[in-house]
């Protein structure tokens, strides 16, 4: 199956030359109940970080409810209404990623090695710390969450891609016609790779056709030009902050030979940076869904 697209580090490139919004800082949360503290915990990371301050256990889980995951989490052990190891194990179903450091002025071994042995406690540092020490530590904790956040992410695409690859096989298989098999494909397309919308429209004689499917996503591509230049070009076509509150839109077009059979606009409402295994991915499963076209046609022939 023939596909004439960029080569990967071109559409990279592409992407991240359009992409306008810069990195922010990591986010990161203080607990601690006595006023200086937190005071002094925030001025210390306030320069690398954006400081979520939390006065309480409780009151931190509802400022992590409003304001969602953070990297890291420090917060005092001996505090009213709830200890600090009692706060981080609270966080850990939500949260399994964010490493949490915990503060003692005090030898409270028994809940520290509980804390630390079942991995809801990265570290503990003992009162009065050395900012230089916290600094560092909190600096590998970040380090740490970034780790463990990338190998989950990639752990989630792997298997994304081969539920998705299975429901490609699956649909070329029962051959169920063009229009339910559209819809299959861009719902199981948004759902699995997290898009904001997703279109798969026919492409009939050089133009769209009227079969599509959609995720997410009304009407049609004909007045996008994206999707005249992919049918044109048999290129993927890349492009962000577009008219319709698209932060990053992709058009792929799914060939077979020389033909365009149909296109796919794939739809992110946030910025959003695709690294080459990724395309490689959606790449192939263009051809997976060039393979469900052809299957369906083979079968409509057949019949009639």
């Amino acid at each position: 199956m023939e596909s004439d697209v960029p080569e990967f580090d071109s559409i990279s490139r592409m992407l991240n030359s359009l992409e306008k919004s810069k990195k922010s800082k990591p986010k990161m949360m203080v607990v601690d109940d006595e006023p200086d503290n937190l005071d002094l915990l925030f001025r210390t990371f306030r320069r690398d970080f954006q400081v979520l301050k939390a006065e309480s256990g409780i009151n931190a889980l509802e400022v992590l409810a409003a304001e969602g995951e953070v990297a890291v989490i420090i917060s005092d052990q001996r505090m009213p209404e709830m200890k600090g190891t009692e706060f981080l194990s609270r966080t850990v179903p939500q949260f399994p990623d964010t490493v949490r450091i915990i503060l003692t002025g005090f030898t409270d071994v028994e809940d520290l090695v509980e804390a630390i042995n079942s991995g809801q406690v990265y570290k503990y540092i003992t009162k009065p710390w050395d900012p230089n020490e916290l600094k560092a530590v909190v600096q590998r904790a970040a380090e740490t969450y970034y780790l463990l956040k990338q190998r989950t992410e990639e752990l989630q695409r792997a298997e994304a891609q081969t539920a998705l690859l299975e429901t490609m096989v699956q649909l070329a298989k029962e051959q169920r016609g063009l229009e339910e098999s559209f819809e299959a494909i861009a719902g199981e397309l948004g759902k699995h790779l997290q898009l904001d919308g997703c279109i798969l429209q026919a492409v009939e004689g050089g133009s769209l056709g009227t079969t599509r499917g959609t995720y997410s996503a009304a009407g049609t591509l004909e007045d996008d030009p994206l999707a005249a230049e992919a049918i044109a070009s048999r290129e993927i076509q890349a492009a962000t902050d577009t008219a319709n509150n698209l932060k990053v839109h992709l058009m792929i077009p799914i060939t077979y030979g020389k033909e365009v059979l149909a296109v796919l606009s794939l739809q992110w409402k946030q910025p959003r940076k695709l690294r080459e295994d990724e395309l490689k991915a959606i790449i192939l499963l263009a051809e997976q869904v060039a393979l469900v076209i052809i299957c369906n046609r083979y079968s409509l022939a057949s019949r009639s």
